[in-house]
């Protein structure tokens, strides 16, 4: 059966939303340094030179619209433990340290942004970590 009435609205807006937040999530990962969008495994996603950072999770393996960064040890134990409700442990890469982010929740953008560019630091080459550090010290992550 169709949507009708409120209930299409309600999933045309929630569908807005959720463009949203993802095209802000690609200008976060665009904006550093070298940083390149391919695709990959069917979602977007962010490159550090050769390594990934970064990659869209859009009802990839369930329902939900996200994303996966790579994090340092601990990061990801203590952001689930603290909000199980925003971030999760993904497959395939959540037993290395990556977090997931939901965001078709409301989202914790000064969060994502640092989550982004620590998920660059992590991976990219020195010449690229040290050229994102430099604009990170001037005028904070995007600017």
């Amino acid at each position: 059966m169709g949507r009708n009435g409120a209930a299409g609205e309600a999933a045309g807006r929630d569908g807005a939303v959720l463009r949203a937040a993802l095209e802000r999530l690609r200008g976060l990962c665009l904006a550093l340094p070298g940083a390149e969008e391919r695709p990959s495994h069917g979602e977007a996603a962010w490159f550090a030179g050769r390594p990934m950072s970064a990659m869209t999770s859009d009802r990839h393996h369930d329902d939900r619209t996200g994303f996966w960064a790579a994090a340092a040890a601990g990061v990801q134990e203590h952001l689930v433990a603290a909000d199980p409700d925003r971030y999760f442990r993904p497959p395939y890469v959540g037993g290395r340290g990556w977090i997931g982010v939901y965001l078709d929740v409301e989202v914790d953008w000064r969060q994502v942004e640092d989550l982004v560019l620590d998920a660059f630091l992590l991976v990219a080459p020195a010449r690229l970590r040290a050229i994102a550090r430099e604009g990170t010290t001037e005028a904070g992550p995007t600017g």
